[in-house]
């Protein structure tokens, strides 16, 4: 298991990482409009792993988003760490994503030219923060690649990648790190490890975890699942790790209750 003390004090621990109350998102206007969230409220709370699942079209990322304040809701309020993201202008939402908010996606978005140890200082440099070499020996070392610092992506696995955008992500100690699909893109083995990583990060180090995944054996990893159908969160589900497998079939058959019903009612695209 790659070591994740470097994260020891970087937590800002507080009671909601993040909450939507009554957050609805509507695209477009009049007879076409399509409702992609329809007045959801969720708190995650810090230093806790949550999943997001539903069919396709059930407003999964809708809801990374506008938790992430990457998109604006309709309706409703989101509060980051406390702070209100609605009454901040678009510079005040991107210092706050910047400063407070860690991304990890599918598909790694690396900067190709930069090494590994470059793409984990890349924020701290667009934030102007001072850049700590032994902090980025440590990052790298805590995911495993302390051998790989000068590697580009291109000369690294699809899991070493994923494991430089988390390092990356947690550099500038987030309130929260949201992760999109981040196994989506791995084999089952490098998944495991990925998402094992995730695990020690909240278990060790209290870091809140917000990861959308259609995938019940990821869904397992985490404390809680959240599970949205036509744009409403109509189930949340306590995971119990002592037996991770059943979890894993459980998830698997709710999601599949949900995906039939959907289809049933035609209402999720």
């Amino acid at each position: 298991m790659p070591r994740t003390d470097w994260l020891v004090g970087m937590i800002d621990v507080r009671d909601h990482a993040v909450r939507l109350t009554g957050v609805r998102r509507v695209h477009g206007s009049g007879p076409g409009a399509v409702t992609a969230l329809a007045g959801v409220t969720v708190a995650f709370v810090s230093g806790t792993f949550t999943a997001v699942m539903g069919p396709s079209g059930s407003g999964k990322s809708t809801l990374l988003h506008c938790a992430a304040g990457l998109d604006r809701p309709t309706s409703g309020t989101v509060a980051v760490g406390g702070t209100d993201l609605g009454p901040l202008s678009e510079k005040a939402r991107t210092v706050l994503r910047r400063e407070r908010i860690g991304f990890v996606f599918q598909e790694f978005n690396l900067m190709p030219a930069l090494t590994a140890r470059q793409n984990i200082e890349l924020p701290l440099r667009l934030g102007r923060r001072r850049i700590d070499d032994g902090e980025i020996r440590a990052a790298l070392a805590a995911v495993g690649l302390a051998d790989r610092a000068d590697h580009r992506p291109s000369e690294l696995s699809g899991g070493q990648q994923q494991r430089v955008a988390i390092a990356r992500a947690l550099v500038t100690r987030p309130a929260v790190l949201f992760a999109d699909e981040p196994t989506g893109a791995l084999d089952t083995r490098t998944s495991r490890a990925v998402l094992g990583l995730l695990r020690e990060i909240v278990d060790r180090h209290r870091q809140t975890v917000v990861m959308v995944t259609h995938d019940p054996v990821a869904a397992a990893h985490a404390d809680r699942v959240i599970f949205l159908a036509d744009g409403e969160l109509v189930e949340e589900r306590a995971v119990g790790h002592g037996h991770r497998d059943q979890e894993a079939a459980a998830i698997a058959a709710r999601m599949a209750g949900l995906e039939s019903g959907a289809t049933i009612a035609g209402g999720v695209r």
